[in-house]
C-alpha cells in the first residue's frame, strides 16, 4: 500500500450530494475510509434542505457544517481553520461544473465523480482553473484502480504485447431495458434527463468509463471514431446504446460498445487488447483474473497478488492472493493515492510516483471530446469525426 508520510491526521473530507436515496456518495464514503486516510466532517448532501440536514445527521457531521448549498459550504469552510482539505463531488452530472468551480475557487481540492462535467467548455475551464489555482484535482475512473487493470497497463508498457493492433472495449448493462426513468427509480431519473445528464445517456454515463479504461490499458489516444447511437427505448431522450469504431493514434483499431438495454448483462464492462506479440482481455466482474496470451505460448492466467505480478499490479492489494477484491476495492486506491498525493502537497514535498496514475482534469477533458465526437458523428449519419 501507500508509502507516503502522514500528515498527522486524517484528511478533513466534504461532500457534495449523495444524501439519502443516492447510490454513489455511499461507494465514496466507504472508499475514503477503507484506509483510514479521510474523515467526512463537511456536506452539503442534498438540493433539499431537510433531506441534507437528515443526511448529515446519520453520518454524525456536525450541523454547523450541513449546508443547504455547496457555494455555502466553499464559503464558510475555506474560512474555518479547521475546514476541508478536500471535497468530493457525488451529485448528477449537471452540478458537477459549478461545484467544481465553487470549490476551486476557495482554493479547496477536489474529487469529482466522472464524467468531468456536461461540455467540452466546461471542462476546458476547470482544467484552466486547476492550473491556474495549482489544487489537485481527481476524476473517479474507478476501474483504473483495479490491481490487474494496473497491471494489465504495466505489461502493455513494458511491451509485453509488442505494437497494438485491436482494442476491444464493451461496458453492457440491461437495467434500463424498459422506460424505467418514468417509475420512481431516482438514478435513472436523472440520467434519462439531458439537463442532467448531458448530451449522452449511456454514452457518458458508462461509454466513458469503457474509453477511458481503454485508453488507460493501452497508452494510446483516439484520433477518429464512427458511431452509431441510438436511443433504443420508445420515447427516451437520450442514447441507451452506443456502438463506435476507433482508429487510434498509432493506426490501430478498435470497437466500443455500451449499452444499457443488454438484457442479462449487470456489469459487464470488458477489455481485450492485441498486439503483434500477445494479446490480453479482463472482465470487470471476475477482476481478480487477466488472461495474457503470448504469440507462440502458452496462454497464462494471472491473478490478483499471485505468482509473477509486477510492482504496479501489487500497489493497492489488501489481502492475500484468492480473497476477492474488487469495485470499492478499487474505488479505495483511488481515494489513498489521492490522499498520498495532498499528503505530500500539504507537506511541500514530491508525491510517491505511484500514486500519479489517479484521473484528473487531463482524462476529463478527453471524456469529454470523445463525447461530444460520439454524438457529432451519430447525430450526422454515423460519419467519421476527428477527435
Amino acid at each position: 500500500m501507500s508509502k507516503q508520510t502522514s500528515p498527522g491526521r486524517r484528511l478533513r473530507l466534504g461532500m457534495v450530494g449523495g444524501g439519502q436515496g443516492a447510490f454513489i456518495g455511499a461507494v465514496h464514503r466507504i472508499a475514503a475510509r477503507l484506509d483510514d486516510r479521510y474523515e467526512l466532517v463537511a456536506g452539503a448532501l442534498s438540493s433539499k434542505p431537510d433531506v441534507a440536514a437528515a443526511s448529515a445527521a446519520e453520518l454524525f457531521i456536525d450541523p454547523d457544517r450541513s449546508y443547504a448549498s455547496f457555494e455555502d459550504m466553499a464559503k464558510k469552510e475555506a474560512a474555518r481553520e479547521d475546514g476541508i482539505d478536500v471535497c468530493a463531488i457525488v451529485t448528477p452530472n449537471h452540478l458537477h461544473f459549478p461545484a467544481a468551480m465553487a470549490m476551486l475557487d476557495a482554493g479547496i481540492h477536489v474529487i469529482c465523480d466522472k464524467p468531468l462535467c456536461m461540455t467540452v467548455e466546461e471542462a476546458e475551464q476547470i482544467e484552466a482553473k486547476v492550473a491556474q489555482t495549482g489544487l489537485l484535482f481527481a476524476l473517479t475512473h474507478n476501474y483504473t484502480a483495479y490491481p490487474m487493470v494496473r497491471e494489465a497497463r504495466q505489461m502493455v508498457a513494458d511491451g509485453k504485447l509488442g505494437d497494438i493492433r485491436l482494442v476491444q472495449v464493451e461496458y453492457p448493462q440491461g437495467w434500463m431495458a424498459t422506460k424505467v426513468e418514468d417509475t420512481d427509480n431516482k438514478q435513472a431519473s436523472w440520467r434519462a434527463d439531458p439537463a442532467k445528464a448531458g448530451m449522452g445517456g449511456a454514452l457518458g454515463d458508462i461509454g466513458t468509463h469503457a474509453h477511458n479504461l481503454a485508453n488507460f490499458v493501452s497508452g494510446l489516444d483516439i484520433t477518429e471514431l464512427c458511431a452509431d447511437v441510438d436511443a433504443i427505448v420508445e420515447g427516451r431522450k437520450l442514447d441507451d446504446n452506443v456502438q463506435i469504431l476507433l482508429r487510434y493514434e498509432n493506426g490501430a483499431r478498435g470497437m466500443l460498445w455500451a449499452s444499457q438495454v443488454a438484457v442479462g448483462h449487470e456489469n459487464g464492462l470488458r477489455l481485450r487488447i492485441y498486439g503483434d506479440k500477445g494479446g490480453m482481455e479482463w472482465a470487470q466482474e471476475h477482476p481478480n483474473h487477466l488472461h495474457f496470451s503470448p504469440l507462440d505460448g502458452r496462454p497464462e492466467l494471472l491473478t490478483r497478488g499471485g505468482a509473477g505480478i509486477g510492482e504496479e499490479g501489487l500497489r493497492g492489494v489488501r489481502v492475500p492472493p484468492g480473497h476477492p477484491e474488487g469495485y470499492l476495492e478499487g474505488f479505495a486506491n483511488l481515494y489513498t493515492d489521492f490522499a498520498d498525493q495532498l499528503t505530500a502537497h500539504l507537506n511541500g514535498s514530491e508525491p510517491d510516483p505511484a500514486s500519479l496514475l489517479v484521473p484528473g482534469v487531463v482524462e476529463g477533458l478527453k471524456g469529454m471530446k470523445f463525447v461530444e465526437a460520439v454524438v457529432r458523428s451519430g447525430r450526422d449519419g454515423a460519419v467519421w469525426v476527428k477527435m
